[in-house]
């Protein structure tokens, strides 16, 4: 089975390290795919990432749109921690600080430099552009 991220993901994902949540979504990149909704809507209970609001001030749930999408490359962030995630190849790589690579952490984030904020670039945890 293929590895896939979706925007539904972030309603359960909290930050491994503080606890925090919801976790802020940027994606760099993202595919189309074939996919219907079975069953109820709004599919996610707390938190659409896809429009980066709470479901409950959601007028309409955009979930026929956002079933649809997979995410290929993106950052998740933790705003209260500061901590950064890199999403890879369809995969959320959330590691505790002591697993990850500070020289694969870098190379990510200046391949992405242009779609990061300034407080990831320059204070981002565990590894930032200004280290």
């Amino acid at each position: 089975m293929e590895a896939e991220v979706k925007y539904k993901l972030m309603d359960v994902l909290a930050c491994p390290i503080c606890k925090n949540f919801p976790l802020k979504l940027k994606v760099f990149s993202e595919k189309e795919v074939e996919r219907m909704i079975e069953g109820n809507k709004p599919l996610c209970e707390l938190y659409c990432s896809f429009k980066d609001v709470a479901v409950k001030s959601l007028e309409n749930a955009p979930c026929e749109e956002c079933i649809r999408k997979e995410i290929v490359e993106g950052i998740i962030v933790c705003e209260k921690c500061g901590r950064w995630y890199p999403i890879v190849d369809e995969i959320p790589r959330m590691l505790p600080d002591g697993l990850r690579k500070k020289n694969d952490d870098i190379k990510f984030l200046r391949e992405h430099e242009k779609y990061l904020s300034e407080d990831v670039k320059t204070k981002g945890l565990p590894f930032n552009l200004s280290q």
